[in-house]
């Protein structure tokens, strides 16, 4: 092919055109791409995923800004993620204001005792006395193995028909 048929080559429109009309269905396909990306992590239901997809696919470039302006303002990830953090901050307050189950009076963590009707909070260790959690298999404190010993239906029949002075509590 000679070098002035190539330089003489008028433009063809018509692939400009199909061109054209493929980066334009190609960016059409990204929009709605990105509505039903958006939307599985935004909204939890699958019916309204599908709807936002077919919204974007349906109005092409129109959908996905209609989309943006009803669409939940954030992820679900971060609504899970701020409701453990509640939730935490909630059990750190709980353990803040620990109080008897019994009369309802405030109590410390390292209370053994409820200071005002006597009830038993915490057991302590044998070895060193500290305060343990129920759960607790091993002392924090001096590493001794807990022992967890339960009252019988005896010791409890026997203390309810004490009087509250003189209620001997386990040791």
């Amino acid at each position: 092919m000679p070098l002035g048929a190539i330089l003489d080559w008028p433009p063809d429109w018509t692939l400009l055109r199909n061109v054209g009309i493929g980066f334009v269905a190609v960016l059409w396909l990204a929009t709605a791409f990105w509505t039903f990306k958006d939307a599985r992590r935004r909204i939890g239901n699958p019916l309204l995923v599908a709807l936002a997809t077919l919204l974007g696919l349906g109005l092409p470039f129109v959908g996905p800004i209609i989309y943006m302006f009803f669409r939940p303002p954030e992820y679900l990830q971060d609504v899970h993620e701020r409701s453990l953090e509640i939730k935490a901050m909630e059990q750190r307050l709980v353990q803040l204001d620990q109080r008897c189950p019994v009369c309802h009076a405030r109590v410390e963590s390292t209370y053994l005792l409820c200071p005002v009707c006597t009830t038993r909070l915490k057991a302590a260790c044998s070895s060193c006395g500290q305060p343990l959690d129920a759960l607790w298999q091993v002392c924090p404190h001096c590493a001794t193995p807990v022992q967890h010993v339960l009252p019988t239906l005896e010791d409890v029949s026997r203390a309810r028909g004490l009087p509250q002075q003189q209620r001997q509590l386990p040791e």
